[in-house]
């Protein structure tokens, strides 16, 4: 019988269980997939916690790749043997098979292998769309994105940097500088030695930044408005030092003028159109070679628990994944 991570209540790592689970046929619109590769994501942290509540017991993890075994009888896209992957609810892809719906997968190229399209479906579609929908960044303008040592500031780095923009990157380590100025930063800032906002509007003559992409939250919030110039733009888009506090609109975005946004992947993919035309963008320019794709680690799927011990205490550099 195959196994998949599930949990039967909020709380730390330690309620992850891996267990046996039934699958049945795909209904008419799915496709059943043996997962080949799991991506591992910050947002898995944020079901399991209960931070993103969901209905319990449930499965975990977005975002897969594996070979088509079975499809629906009104499947017209996919065949068996396919090798597809996917980033979208519903939960359930820390498993060693599932069913999925047709609508959300899609097939990967020639030239990626089912462990680089599990570790960067997520993270990859965020930056498309973070970059081409949510503000569509040009040439020449300076940007300021946080965590860019990590996951997704690996892949936004270098897609940010093919389209001649400068970019400005925080780290919270010594050891994770190099990390970001390989993946395209021009300036890393240690914000745990530094004062990130100060040190910002020094380097723009206290113009400031167009647009901060925040997905730490809470510890960078309002260092980040500080940051930008006039008429500038805020995208908030995550939580991994803790959750927004009510915003203060006449105190925080008023004086300058501020534009803020939090942006989701279902606002930007929520169409068969809308899918592909992001996953083909971001297969195309991992061929084209613009964006290097490194996985940092391997888990086993049983190792759960640990992997997620690893995410939140800030020990992942760069994409991982879990292996059935």
């Amino acid at each position: 019988m195959p196994k998949s991570i599930i949990f039967k209540k909020n709380g730390g790592p330690e309620v992850l269980e891996l267990s046996d689970v039934k699958i049945n046929s795909p209904s008419k619109n799915e496709i059943r997939i043996k997962n080949i590769a799991i991506g591992l994501n910050y947002i898995d942290t944020y079901h399991r916690s209960g931070l993103y509540p969901v209905k319990l017991p449930s499965g975990i993890g977005m975002e897969g790749a594996g070979i088509v075994e079975e499809i629906g009888s009104d499947v017209k896209d996919f065949n068996k043997g396919d090798n597809v992957a996917y980033a979208s609810p519903p939960l359930g892809s820390y498993s060693e098979e599932r069913n999925i719906p047709e609508k959300i997968a899609v097939k990967i190229p020639n030239g990626i292998s089912h462990k680089i399209a599990a570790s960067i479906m997520t993270k990859g579609l965020t930056t498309y769309y973070l970059l081409n929908k949510t503000y569509k960044v040009s040439a020449r303008e300076t940007i300021l994105f946080h965590a860019a040592a990590g996951g997704v500031g690996q892949i936004f780095t270098q897609w940010a940097k093919s389209l001649g923009c400068k970019i400005i990157g925080t780290v919270g380590s010594d050891e994770k500088i190099e990390i970001a100025k390989k993946n395209g930063c021009d300036i890393v800032i240690n914000y745990k030695k530094e004062d990130f906002d100060k040190k910002i509007l020094e380097l723009t003559n206290n113009k400031g930044v167009d647009v901060v992409y925040d997905g730490v939250g809470k510890d960078t919030f309002e260092k980040s408005l500080n940051c930008l110039k006039t008429r500038g733009m805020m995208v908030s888009f995550g939580n991994a030092s803790g959750a927004l506090s009510p915003i203060d609109v006449p105190k925080l975005l008023q004086p300058k003028g501020l534009f803020f946004v939090r942006p989701s992947m279902g606002q930007y993919l929520g169409t068969r159109k809308e899918i592909d035309e992001a996953a083909g963008s971001l297969f195309e320019i991992i061929n084209y070679g613009k964006v290097k794709i490194e996985i940092f680690k391997e888990y086993k799927l049983k190792d759960a628990k640990q992997a997620h011990v690893d995410l939140e205490s800030r020990k992942i550099i760069g994409p991982a994944i879990l292996v059935p």
